[in-house]
Parts: C-alpha cells; structure tokens; sequence
C-alpha cells in the first residue's frame, strides 16, 4: 500500500478467478450423464434418419454445453445448467411418468429417469449458482421465479410431455365372445395411413355405431356399452384409436387425431353389409366422447353421438370454468399445455366442441356426466347451451368419471338405447327395452 492507494496484483498464470473458475467435476459429468440418456431416449422412436439427426443434435448441444461452462462465469454457468435441468426435468418427468404407469420398467422408463434425475440436479444446481451470482436485492427476484418457473414452464410442459409420448394401452383378454356376442377382429387404414384395429359386431336392425374409448384406454373398456347396445341389435365397431391397443401410429391423450381415427371408422361402417345409410352414430367415453364431439360437426355421416365424460380438449372448451383470477392463472398453463402438445405431436388441434355442436346441429346430442364429479355437469350444460335443442344432458347421481353404466346400469340402458331409438332411423331393435 503506497499513499493509501491499494495495489492490485495480477493473477499468477493458470490461476482463474473466482467466477471464471473451472466447473466442478461433478457438474460436467452430471451434463454429459442427462445428454447422452436423452440422446439415447430420442433414438428409439421414429425413422433411422430421423432417430440418427435427433441422436447427433442432442450430442452435439451436450458437447456445445460443456465447452461453454468451462469458460463462462458463474451467472451463465448457472443459468446453463438451469435450462438443461428444466429441458431435462419436462422430458424426464412426463415420459418417465407414463411410460412407468402404463409400460412397467422398460428401456424408454429407465432411460426417462435418468434424464429426470440429472434434470432435477441440474435444475437446483443451476437456480443456486444463478441466485448466488445475482448482488444484494436483486436476488429477491427468485422469490416470483420460485413460483412463475414450475407453475407456467415446469409442469404445463410436463403434461404436454406426457400426453405426446404415451406408451401403447395393452389390449388385455377380455372380448365381445364373452358377452356372448358374435364378432370379428377388423383393421383398417386412416386419410395419412395409419393402421387401425378393431373388434366388429354386425347389427340386427340396420343401425351400427362406433364405440371410442378414453384416453389411455382399449377396445375392451367399452365392451360393456357395446353389449348393451348388441342386445338392442345395434351393430358396434369398438376400435383402438391410434397409439393405443393393437392400433399403429402414436398417441395423442388430448385426442387431437380423433376426426381421421373416426371418419375411417365410419366409412368402415358405412360398408359392412347390413348397415342402412344414415343409421350411424358414435358412442365415446371421456376422450372418446370429446373427439366424437368434435368430429360430428364436420362429418355429416353420424347421425348422433352419445358422449360421457366429456370435459374439454382444448382452451376454447373451457368457458365453463370460472372467470376470475385462478380462471386467467389456469388459461396460462393451459395455454403452454396445449401449445406445447401440439408442436411436440405434430397432431391438428380441433375445432371446439361448441362449434362442432352448432354446425351438427339438429343432429342430436346426448351428454352424460357423472353427478360425483363436480365439473361435468356444469361443462355439460354449457356445450348444451350451444344448441338447446339438440343437446340432452343427463347427469348420473354419484356417478364417477365414466361410471355411469356401472353405477345406474339399467337406466343407462333406458336412456341411450330410447336415445338411439329416436335418433336412428332404423327399424325396432329386437329384445326388450330395460326401463329404469
């Protein structure tokens, strides 16, 4: 120190400072551990080309990342490692989740977990590093991103992760014989070539309709409701919509690919012998419903849908939840969610089902919600309120999501079937009407 001036020494060679200072062993393994498994992860679906690009891009921008951190500051390191652990974390999280549930322990879930795992550890080291490296009051900042991170990035691209990348429902062993029913095992192709898969009972009275399963679900979901309507004389075709059962293609649990899977599945129907024209209608469960909805506005073929469960496929389906600040909160995460999905499927998004309902108007409607859910009566009433005079809605007390036939079987039957009876110009059902 000379006349009370401080000297500033230079840095020995090969010493860095603080905030230059090389990465942590650790931090660098844990990012080339989270880029190799998603590489791999993005190599066991698609094309060879498109698997081989995917491979290589995922390489390379875990390569880009290592190279970078080993010169960048603490700020940027921090904030690297925290855009790797959310991409991480998203695409850990919501294909591990799916494929955990629905696949068992797989090569696609364990790989998932390992992306989840890094992700989290990136995405914690990262928020750390960037909150230490931020002066005085500024670090106050990451109480609201503590908040706005998971809320509107986090977990609405986690659903949209999840609903792209659902692993194939098996279709278990239950079929139509054991209802003692007569029918055959029926493949088919849509518009953009995927192949789909279905059981097929022929009808007594000249009507059939098409039975759509949920989200996540197969053919041997519905054949319940496909015998109620068989013992009607009602012909079904219940059918793996794609991604699911013995259906190719991928899918979609927001069911964005519902009006190709259906206009092929009534143009299946529309052939069989024994099917009059103008006698189709389709029968949907939760999703199933929703796509039914969604698909009679434009396909003037089904004469009538019968959908239970049917909640929404969209934001613009949602009017009917409530308009205040937890509504406009949820339309943000929506708004991710469904934007997210749609880049990440590649699937067209929908028409609303208020629109679809107008436009098939005065086509008949029957809505079915189940009275122990709180929101499907009141999502029901309101696509009712597009076309009062086309739309019945009948709540199921203590119904569950979908449990309408189990909880009230006799006056399920009494109501779809005289439903159908009026809907349907085709002569009278053999057997009895169940009147509950």
């Amino acid at each position: 120190m000379t006349g009370g001036h401080t000297t500033t020494l230079p840095q020995p060679p090969g010493i860095r400072s603080p905030d230059t200072a090389r990465p942590p062993v650790v931090l660098s393994a844990v990012i080339a551990a989270e880029g190799v498994a998603f590489a791999a992860l993005l190599g066991l679906d698609g094309s060879v080309a498109w698997r081989v690009a995917r491979v290589l891009v995922a390489l390379a921008l875990t390569g880009l990342a290592l190279w970078y951190i080993r010169g960048a500051g603490r700020a940027w390191r921090g904030a690297t490692a925290l855009v790797l652990g959310a991409v991480g974390g998203v695409a850990g999280a919501g294909v591990a989740s799916g494929h955990l549930a629905k696949a068992g322990p797989e090569t696609v879930a364990a790989l998932a977990a390992i992306v989840l795992v890094t992700g989290l550890f990136l995405l914690i080291w990262g928020a750390v590093a960037l909150i230490r490296a931020v002066p005085g009051w500024w670090r106050l900042a990451a109480i609201p991103a503590a908040w706005l991170l998971p809320e509107f990035v986090l977990f609405p691209l986690t659903l949209a992760v999840y609903a792209s990348n659902v692993p194939p429902a098996k279709l278990g062993s239950a079929t139509p014989a054991g209802y003692g029913l007569a029918y055959r095992d029926v493949a088919f192709r849509t518009a953009d070539g995927v192949g789909l898969s279905g059981w097929y009972i022929p009808p007594r009275n000249g009507a059939a309709a098409l039975v759509l399963p949920g989200a996540g679900s197969t053919r041997t979901s519905v054949l319940g409701q496909a015998a109620v309507l068989a013992r009607h004389g009602y012909g079904a075709l219940l059918l793996d919509t794609r991604g699911h059962g013995l259906s190719g293609g991928h899918a979609m649990d927001f069911g964005w690919w519902g009006d190709r899977d259906i206009a092929a599945s009534v143009t299946f129907l529309a052939r069989q012998p024994g099917v009059q024209a103008g006698t189709i209608a389709v029968l949907g469960e939760s999703m199933g419903g929703e796509q039914a909805l969604a698909a009679m506005g434009a396909d003037p073929r089904i004469r009538a849908v019968v959908a239970e469960g049917a909640t929404g496929q969209q934001m613009a389906d949602h009017g009917w939840k409530p308009n205040d600040i937890n509504g406009t909160l949820e339309s943000g995460v929506e708004w991710v969610q469904y934007t997210a999905a749609g880049l990440l499927s590649g699937a067209p998004r929908p028409v609303s089902l208020r629109d679809s309902i107008r436009a098939a108007a005065p086509r008949p409607v029957l809505l079915i919600a189940g009275g122990g859910v709180a929101s499907e009566p009141i999502a029901a009433r309101w696509f009712q309120a597009a076309s009062p005079a086309s739309v019945d809605v009948w709540v199921v007390p203590q119904a569950g999501h979908t449990q309408g036939l189990a909880t009230a079987p006799r006056a399920w039957e009494s109501r779809v079937i005289s439903f159908l009876r009026t809907a349907l110009p085709a002569p009278a059902a053999r057997g009895s009407l169940v009147v509950g």
